[in-house]
């Protein structure tokens, strides 16, 4: 009996000490957000442990490039389904020719694309020309049903990038742009992709050799995502131009936003970092931006305190 209540005794110590390290780490983390200028809503998640730390994390907040995380995952499932695969042929029209970021707004048309292609570039330089052709081939519908399965019940992708949105839309569509979205919704995506869980929300089956397949090609277009300024600046240890990178993640950048959620490798295990920041006062476009700057010290204040 003795040894049963030391036990529980272990097991209730380790938890209130968990919640008392977690306390730490936000007292750490609000200490560098009261000094920006501008809004920051956070979350994250040490997927071993189960520490969790937020900050505003339940917060509306517009999504920049960030939402393209929602089209991968779609095709990962419509692939998944059988209703589409990666080497199908889309076209590259004028009409999904685009602005920011991105090279195939330069790119001679008609051009034929894979689907996987388009999705490498939509992830890797995040050219919003190829999320336009993504999404005309997945279906925006589609995609924000998708959002809705999963249960994400403050995210949503409104229309395609840089051009009007067609239909009603939603009364809050002019507020957040693009797309809308919470710190701790874009961070449950975000580690479907790192522990390959294509599953219905409550399913604990096991990925399959397919989904595995899956998982591995949209982690490799994380992994080798181009702007490397906000969650990786001060933890990538590799030259990324020689090898792929530890650190899986998707930014997003407005005038007045720069997000980045990702997933790094801590000595303890994978952990998932979501950062949001909007109302930034500093609306420059330099690697020194004070959002990215800042995006950049929080991810090393989690990573150093759970690793």
């Amino acid at each position: 009996m003795r040894f049963l209540s030391a036990i529980f005794f272990a097991i209730a110590l380790s938890a209130t000490l968990h919640a008392q390290e977690d306390t730490a780490l936000e007292a750490q983390l609000q200490a560098l957000i009261q000094a920006h200028h501008g809004h920051v809503t956070l979350y994250a998640h040490d997927l071993n442990s189960g520490r969790t730390v937020a900050v505003n994390a339940d917060t509306p907040v517009p999504t920049a490039s960030v939402i393209k995380l929602t089209v991968l995952f779609e095709a990962l499932k419509q692939i998944q389904e059988g209703k589409t695969h990666f080497d199908d042929k889309l076209t590259l029209t004028k009409e999904n020719q685009v602005e920011g970021s991105g090279v195939l707004m330069f790119f001679d048309v008609p051009q034929t694309l894979t689907l996987k292609d388009v999705l490498t570039m939509m992830v890797i330089v995040s050219d919003n020309t190829a999320t336009n052709v993504a999404i005309d081939h997945l279906g925006l519908k589609n995609i924000d049903a998708r959002i809705q399965w999963l249960g994400l019940k403050d995210t949503f992708l409104y229309k395609k990038v840089s051009l009007p949105p067609i239909g009603p839309m939603p009364a809050d569509q002019k507020q957040f742009g693009l797309g809308k979205t919470t710190a701790r919704e874009m961070a449950s995506l975000m580690e479907r992709f790192s522990t390959c869980n294509l599953n219905a929300p409550g399913s604990t089956a096991k990925p399959t050799a397919e989904d595995e397949k899956l998982c591995a090609a949209a982690m490799h277009m994380l992994r080798n995502q181009f702007y490397r300024n906000s969650i990786p600046r001060y933890l990538e240890t590799l030259d990324t131009t020689e090898g792929e990178s530890k650190i899986a993640n998707k930014t997003g950048a407005l005038d007045e936003v720069r997000n980045d959620v990702g997933v790094i490798s801590a000595k303890n295990g994978p952990v998932v970092i979501s950062e949001f920041t909007y109302g930034n006062q500093d609306k420059s476009w330099t690697p020194d931006n004070d959002a990215e700057v800042l995006l950049a010290k929080l991810a090393k204040v989690i990573r150093d305190r759970w690793q």
